[in-house]
């Protein structure tokens, strides 16, 4: 592993002070200025994201060989390609002789990339397979393999999520993902044929450190009172009378590593397309769905079955990887683009082969909520913005994440899932037990 840049005392002394976590008084906090401050960003940088696995693309966005795709990963330019033998294939999408971008797409399928300043040409292995003035070199000029495309450190793949890490010595992704990988299996069990990205990205951006989208993300405590619309909106539509009850059905829990999950099975007032009927769906999807219901019962066993069909779950996969399984299936990911502003991303997942009258009823979900003109997304944006200004005007002040502290099964309003972030994010971020599992409350 890389050696850690030295970091300024002053810029140490504020991270290690940054959190405030007492078990035996049952606080935790967090100063504000870990949100406000540029030179922890930079920090951040070096000790999370060049370290961590990252969340790259999904297979299904690369089927055939030559298919690809280039992404933005936290300021990395990288592309992505399923090579002639069908095997994945990340590099840096900077061309080997000056640097320039060597494909300018977001998506398609070649069998060529070319340099547009120079012209230099590279096969879908990486490999340099022309230049103009060729001869001007001598003939050994690439018997090492230096004028290829860079690939990307390490490369791994579970369940059709793929992703990278800038670290070659880092674990490995299964090991990363600990418990996370069987909330990814979840998501991977909807249908008998897997999954499949639907349509293009979504991208948006927030005025708001990219950790508050970590800590908003599994956190139920807000979803009554900031989404309060939606589920006046899906109450009335369903035929029920409008009430505001607090979310505190479900658990939290965490995953190791940094990772955790706000769940519940069967207490959820919206539908499922796999296969959770509700009467919003109208009574001519009662069948269909019934039908997927049994399918997956009868593929995944009663008890797993039960899980994938009537299971909602948010989880975060440290440090920027959302996965939404709720009404709809989201893969959201966000970087730092400034101390107080990030970009997002998110994908829409659904099982291949899906009927047009279930995709629908998945997108509609997807749009209505997840999307970033649905009813949920916006709110988010608004409250952590106007967070961000609380936090900038006062930064020396700290945040109460303690809801919970003394559970033995924390709800999803209480705050466990905060926590195991940031204890992780505290490890790393000190150079303090970079393979360590936090299992602790």
């Amino acid at each position: 592993m890389p050696e850690f840049v030295p970091v300024p005392d002053a810029v140490q002394h504020r991270i290690v002070h940054s959190i405030i976590d007492d078990r035996e008084r049952a606080v935790f906090k967090v100063n504000r200025g870990a949100f406000t401050d540029p030179e922890i960003l930079d920090v951040e940088h070096q000790r999370i994201f060049d370290r961590c696995w990252l969340y790259l693309a999904h297979a299904s966005e690369v089927r055939q060989p030559g298919d690809f795709i280039t992404r933005d990963v936290v300021g990395r330019p990288i592309l992505l390609v399923r090579d002639p033998d069908g095997a994945l294939r990340a590099f840096n999408n900077a061309c080997t002789h000056r640097g320039a971008a060597v494909c300018s797409e977001k998506s398609g399928s070649t069998r060529r990339f070319t340099c547009p300043y120079h012209s230099w040409v590279f096969d879908c292995r990486g490999e340099l397979a022309n230049m103009p003035g060729r001869e001007q070199l001598p003939e050994n000029a690439n018997d090492d393999g230096s004028l290829n495309l860079k690939p990307v450190p390490r490369m791994e793949e579970f369940k059709g999520f793929i992703f990278i890490c800038f670290d070659p010595d880092v674990e490995s992704l299964v090991d990363y993902l600990a418990e996370a990988a069987d909330y990814l299996a979840y998501v991977a069990d909807h249908g008998p044929q897997g999954m499949e990205v639907v349509g293009g990205t979504q991208e948006y951006s927030a005025k708001a450190n990219w950790k508050m989208l970590a800590e908003n993300s599994y956190d139920g405590y807000h979803g009554q009172f900031t989404h309060s619309t939606y589920f006046d909106y899906i109450r009335i539509r369903d035929g029920e009378r409008p009430k505001r009850v607090m979310g505190a059905q479900g658990w939290v829990k965490n995953l190791g590593n940094g990772h955790a999950v706000g769940e519940s099975i069967g207490v959820a007032g919206w539908g499922r397309p796999y296969a959770r009927w509700v009467p919003g769906f109208g009574e001519e999807a009662k069948p269909e769905i019934e039908a997927l219901a049994a399918e997956i019962h009868a593929r995944l066993g009663r008890e797993r079955g039960d899980v994938v069909v009537n299971g909602d779950r948010n989880v975060v996969i440290f440090p920027n990887l959302v996965v939404n399984d709720i009404m709809a299936v989201t893969i959201r990911t966000f970087y730092p683009t400034a101390a107080g502003q990030m970009k997002i991303n998110s994908w829409a997942l659904a099982p291949i082969g899906e009927s047009e009258s279930s995709r629908d009823r998945r997108m509609k979900g997807f749009v209505e909520f997840l999307g970033p003109a649905g009813f949920a997304t916006p709110d988010d944006v608004e409250m952590l913005e106007s967070a961000q200004k609380g936090y900038a005007a006062f930064p020396d002040q700290y945040n109460d994440c303690s809801r919970g502290m003394q559970s033995e099964r924390p709800s999803k309003t209480e705050e466990l899932q905060l926590r195991t972030f940031w204890r992780r994010w505290r490890q790393l971020m000190t150079g303090s037990g970079d393979k360590a599992q936090l299992k602790g409350v």
